[in-house]
């Protein structure tokens, strides 16, 4: 469906479930280069626990109209401004990577619309290593592939998905190819300038839940576990034999992860 936010088409995935009034709602924020297509597993599991499900495509990403805002405060605003327009006063924030970001900006400066988050793929500090911002402003084919194969852990090159006929490679790497030009470029510049998680976290007052992967190479789990220390009423959940793709390398243990926090 599409929600109008600033006079742009917002397009957004509900999980194949009508809501029903009065429902709790949750927002899926995807990260850099990505589209709502990285939560299909958990979209449709979680809008069927009684949960309106809101997994969002960001301004120019998937089917979405417009251009992406080049800070994450931007993004932030933006999706404040997206909650007003999809008539939503509070939700369950749940982010991956940027997307974490994302959600943690939004529940320090807007604190009474998040009433929990969970933060999946998130550190510190995210610093994008030179060759691949470079690959990304060129548009070249170099950008995935260095994504995936930084972002990629063991068990997902190996094979055995719960999902038969899955690859995780190459869904990855397509779904970053098929983003529009520019865009995977300036959602990498916006995580490598973002230097205000330390501060935001600080400030979050809701319940957290770190969601991390044991062999993430991108958003490393030291890292990540850093940033939970600052946030007051925070857990991790540690996700083993996984790297930063950990929405589509482990569905079964996000799931896990998520029930009994979320559903």
């Amino acid at each position: 469906m599409d929600i109008i936010v600033d006079g742009l088409k917002a397009h957004v995935a509900t999980g194949g479930r009508e809501p029903v009034a009065g429902e709790p709602v949750v927002i899926l924020i995807h990260g850099s280069g990505l589209d709502r297509t990285v939560w299909q597993f958990q979209s449709r599991n979680i809008a069927f626990r009684g949960i309106r499900v809101l997994a969002v495509d960001l301004p120019g990403h998937g089917r979405s109209e417009g251009t992406p805002p080049e800070t994450i405060a931007g993004m932030a605003d933006w999706l404040n401004r997206f909650m007003d327009a999809a008539d939503v006063k509070q939700a369950i924030l749940i982010g991956h990577s940027m997307g974490s970001l994302i959600a943690l900006d939004m529940a320090a400066r807007y604190p009474k619309r998040v009433e929990k988050m969970v933060l999946m793929g998130v550190a510190e500090t995210m610093p994008v290593h030179p060759e691949l911002l470079e690959a990304a402003r060129q548009d070249l084919p170099l950008a995935p592939e260095l994504i995936i194969y930084w972002g990629l852990g063991e068990k997902a090159r190996v094979g055995g998905h719960p999902e038969p006929g899955l690859w995780i490679h190459g869904a990855n790497e397509t779904l970053l190819k098929l983003s529009a030009s520019g865009i995977l470029a300036s959602d990498l510049n916006a995580c490598d300038i973002y230097m205000d998680a330390a501060a935001m976290a600080k400030k979050v007052k809701c319940p957290t839940q770190f969601v991390l992967g044991r062999n993430d190479q991108m958003t490393p789990l030291k890292k990540g576990q850093a940033l939970a220390d600052m946030v007051k009423d925070s857990h991790v959940v540690i996700i083993e034999r996984s790297g930063h793709m950990m929405m589509a390398e482990r569905p079964n243990q996000i799931y896990d992860a998520l029930k009994g926090f979320v559903f």
